[in-house]
């Protein structure tokens, strides 16, 4: 969904009374038709209004989802921002974001997820711009081959700004999807400090309107291009993002394997820019052997110098981990009972959670805590997110960790790694995992990445999943050089805690 964002945050559109530029374009994730992206823009008197409405669908271990993102700005003809509304739908709940400008400068913010609603005021980040001045400033920077400068485009959905760095490829002819050719400016796109491989490739005509893109998503090439209402709004074909993302495994991770450390050889092709798509935490360490190897041990219990204990937002409640509802402060306290420290809250925690979301939900994209207590249903990332908020709601800082675990089988498939999401608390003075999907932690965990539990760290994290090849899985009782334990600490894989 971030991908999604990033590439609409660059693109221009929406209605009023006269429209001055109605445009559709058709979505494909290699080639394949899975949505469609419908651009409007109006400009009212001294306002200009630009309105994004992206459609998109694909399965999930064959179960169909649908995502929707609405997008709308209001800017001065000069591209000044006035008032932003962002909407996306990942679950049943509407997930909102509107702000606008007040008269002593500053923004008024309101978010509504999972039903609860927060307002509070934003300073406009300097030089942060929406759909019509990012347009504007890729008109004045002109489209000469060479040129290169920097946008700050602001994500209302985040309210945060995203530094992108653009370079003017040349003009190129394009053969839209109706066949017609059109002479376009070739742009490339990139976010600061991300890394060659998530640039987004873009085509403008001479005013700065997009008429084509690429981005890659999961592996995929996502790609829109301008063309006809009815060109699209055609059938959408399904694609099954969930087998997409497996991974092979090199051997049955049986259970005896299971509950004992193992150490992971593992390759990430394609990687130029040398990224490290695994995260070291006390129970995981990362180990870079060169051209794209790294050596991954996991199912220990240490401490990891370099491994920041709790920070603010550990604690916290956010828009998606709404730690401080009463509703899920209630549930926390009926879970834990009288359990008598944190490392037994968080047990409870994990035990009651595994029977309470009784409705598996692949159709369910990404819910947030206060919504899944109402639903009771979701898959792993609706288990991580209310399992955190919980902790919090209890004093126990708690985190969510993005990251592939073994299956038996899977959507048709058989010994892989799928995507997957569990939760971290800190307990005794290091991080300590606890699973209510899998209602256990062990040594299958791969852990790439953690975040406090927005959906965008989750989707960002499962980018590296189809570079990514597991070449050979070695249990600890095999090797003489696995990482020594802190004394006390080891933590046998299979358990939630020592």
């Amino acid at each position: 969904m971030r991908r999604f964002l990033a590439v609409l945050a660059v693109l221009c559109a929406v209605p009023a009374v006269s429209v001055a530029e109605d445009r559709w374009m058709t979505v494909l994730l290699d080639g394949r038709k899975v949505g469609s992206l419908h651009i409007d823009r109006q400009v009212q008197q001294d306002k200009v209004v630009t309105w994004q409405v992206l459609d998109f669908r694909m399965t999930r271990s064959r179960t169909p989802m649908t995502l929707r993102t609405e997008l709308r700005s209001t800017e001065s003809q000069a591209g000044d921002p006035l008032a932003f509304y962002a909407s996306t739908r990942m679950s049943s709940q509407e997930n909102l974001a509107t702000g606008e400008v007040r008269g002593d400068g500053l923004f008024q913010v309101a978010n509504t997820v999972g039903g609860q609603s927060k307002v509070n005021l934003l300073i406009w980040p300097t030089g942060a711009t929406l759909a019509e001045g990012q347009r504007l400033t890729m008109v004045a920077n002109g489209f000469k081959a060479g040129t290169t400068y920097r946008l700050r485009n602001f994500d209302s959905v985040r309210q945060q700004v995203a530094n992108v760095d653009v370079q003017v490829l040349g003009d190129e002819v394009v053969v839209m999807p109706d066949e017609r050719r059109e002479t376009l400016h070739h742009l490339r796109q990139s976010i600061a400090g991300a890394g060659a491989d998530r640039a987004v490739d873009i085509w403008v005509d001479n005013e700065g309107f997009i008429r084509r893109s690429l981005a890659p998503l999961l592996g995929f090439r996502l790609e829109m291009a301008s063309c006809s209402a009815a060109c699209a709004q055609a059938p959408d074909q399904d694609i099954d993002l969930l087998r997409a993302a497996m991974i092979g495994s090199p051997r049955p991770m049986v259970a005896a394997l299971r509950i004992a450390p193992v150490r992971y050889t593992i390759t990430v092709r394609g990687s130029d820019d040398g990224a490290n798509p695994f995260v070291d935490t006390d129970e995981q360490t990362v180990r870079s052997l060169g051209d794209g190897v790294y050596i991954v041990d996991v199912g220990f219990g240490m401490r990891h110098s370099d491994e920041p204990g709790p920070l603010p937002e550990d604690t916290a409640p956010n828009a998606w981990v709404q730690s401080e509802s009463p509703e899920v402060v209630a549930l926390a306290r009926r879970a834990a009972g009288d359990a008598s420290t944190d490392l037994q809250r968080m047990r409870r925690l994990r035990s009651f959670l595994s029977d309470y979301i009784d409705a598996k939900g692949l159709d369910v994209g990404y819910a947030s805590a206060l919504e899944t207590v109402s639903t009771r249903r979701g898959d792993c990332t609706e288990h991580a997110v209310l399992l955190t908020a919980m902790a919090r709601a209890l004093g126990i800082p708690a985190r969510v960790v993005t990251g592939i675990v073994y299956a038996e089988r899977m959507g048709g498939a058989a010994r892989v790694f799928v995507p997957h999401a569990w939760t971290q608390a800190w307990i005794n003075n290091r991080w300590i995992s606890f699973d209510s999907a899998q209602r256990r932690f062990d040594s299958t965990h791969i852990a790439l990445g953690t975040g406090s539990g927005e959906p965008w760290r989750f989707f960002s994290a499962m980018n590296a999943l189809t570079r990514i090849r597991i070449d050979r899985a070695i249990p600890a009782s095999n090797l003489m050089d696995m990482p020594a334990p802190s004394s006390g600490s080891v933590m046998p894989a299979g358990r939630d805690a020592p």
